[in-house]
């Protein structure tokens, strides 16, 4: 990370923000937990504020785990308003303490109520510093992660429907702490920042001394060192954006397994993580990783498989990798009443809808006033088609349309009366598939993703 100036002070804070591109015309709201960062970053803007109309707020999240949680909400509320700064709190809902542990838990609640408070154009500040830099490599470090979790926390990046910027990573706890009293500031002090049962608490106040005594400005070069990962992971994605440019298949958001196959292990490994990322997933562990790579090299004993864990489940039919979310198990025996003038919500599956057109779909005279229904496959079922003298198997027909296994058991079926009418928005069955010029509902399915 650059050395941005050998103190903190508002000048070198403004320098940060214009290297940001930030202006006053971007709304900016503070993490502001009371303690002495958010302070000295707080009291900072507001300084720059009497010169400059920035727009500037906060946001204080109550985590609702110390007795003394709701006095420092209050306490929070109160250092805002003395600088005139509007200040909301709001309360989190820590859960899963057990599965992440208390640290990690309290910072995904803190995060998800921020988000509800960041919307287009707006900018999230938060207080981190080079020693929570450093403290974040050597976490991950430590974790066995890959490059990208080296790269630790970025000045600037996507947050919500806005962004989230980090002003103070070229800057030091001992120089905010010396600006703080300066000012002669206050902040709230938690005892729970001292405990070394916590990793961070641990590193801060038993590892990194020693590494400071033996090597000064450890933290800060760690730091550095993340900034030059960071670097190197953005040389990684692009090129992992042109791989997948040359493996796209299906819609778009498929891989073509022969296409992979063409690329070293290390870029596969590159491109599966990139891949997963771009669609809103976490890259897989290692484990799951190699799972994947495995059925990519191999081709499965039939022409599907799935690699699934709680947060993923990528699957390959054929020549096609997809990746798609843990789904709600269906209810194959269920049978659904459906209005067709009405969008159908089906669960576990996705919206059934109709729109009216001419002599394509299902033909509106002939299903009259019968009654339709929706259901799933069970198994067994026929289909006639406009055209041929003889019933064909739904399964053949899946099978032979390529459909992948994913999507066969979410496949609705409408019926008519009772009698199978339309197999999701892919065919119509004899007698109901509409002939040229009659009135016709055409179907239309958009899976739950």
């Amino acid at each position: 990370m650059k050395k941005i100036d050998t103190e903190f002070s508002t000048r070198a804070l403004a320098d940060v923000l214009h290297r940001l591109g930030l202006s006053p015309d971007t709304p900016l709201k503070l993490a502001f937990s009371g303690g002495l960062d958010s302070c000295v970053l707080l009291h900072g803007l507001c300084r720059l504020r009497e010169s400059v109309p920035w727009r500037i707020g906060a946001l204080h999240v109550d985590h609702g785990l110390q007795p003394a949680s709701a006095d420092w909400a209050r306490l929070a509320a109160q250092t805002c308003a003395r600088l005139n700064v509007p200040c909301t709190v709001l309360a989190a809902h820590v859960v899963d303490i057990g599965a992440h542990g208390p640290e990690a838990a309290a910072r995904r609640a803190r995060y998800a109520c921020l988000a509800h408070h960041i919307g287009p154009g707006e900018l999230l500040l938060t207080a981190h510093h080079v020693d929570d830099q450093a403290e974040t490599v050597l976490l991950q470090l430590l974790r066995g992660t890959g490059l990208r979790g080296l790269a630790a926390m970025p000045e600037m990046a996507a947050f919500s429907a806005g962004r989230m910027a980090r002003p103070l990573l070229g800057f030091t706890r001992a120089q905010l702490a010396a600006y703080a009293e300066r000012e002669k500031l206050h902040w709230i002090e938690d005892p729970s920042n001292s405990d070394p049962r916590f990793a961070r608490n641990y590193l801060r106040h038993r590892v990194f001394p020693l590494l400071e005594e033996r090597w000064p400005g450890a933290a800060r070069q760690m730091a550095r060192a993340a900034g030059m990962t960071a670097e190197a992971a953005e040389l990684l994605d692009v090129l992992a954006e042109s791989d997948r440019d040359a493996c796209r298949a299906g819609d778009g958001s498929a891989l073509s397994v022969t296409a992979l196959r063409r690329l070293s292990p290390g870029r596969q490994r590159n491109l599966i993580r990139y891949w997963m990322r771009a669609q809103g997933f976490q890259a897989p562990a290692a484990l799951h990783l190699a799972h994947i790579l495995a059925q990519v090299a191999h081709a499965p004993r039939t022409r599907q498989a799935a690699i699934r864990w709680p947060e993923a489940e990528v699957c390959r039919y054929r020549d096609e990798l997809v990746v798609l979310r843990p789904r709600t198990e269906t209810d194959s025996a269920m049978s659904i009443p459906w209005n067709p003038t009405v969008p159908l919500n089906i669960p576990g599956v996705g919206r059934l809808c109709v729109v009216a057109t001419q002599g394509d779909g299902l033909s509106r005279d002939r299903i009259g006033e019968l009654p339709l229904t929706v259901g799933l496959r069970q198994g067994g079922e026929a289909c006639r088609l406009p055209g041929r003298a003889h019933h064909h198997k739904l399964k053949k027909l899946l099978q032979e349309a390529g459909v992948p296994p994913w999507e066969r058991s979410r496949l609705p079926l409408v019926y008519v009366d009772g009698e199978l009418a339309a197999i999701g928005d892919r065919w119509v069955c004899e007698p109901y598939a509409a002939r040229t010029g009659e009135a016709a509902w055409k179907l239309q399915l958009e899976f739950t993703r």
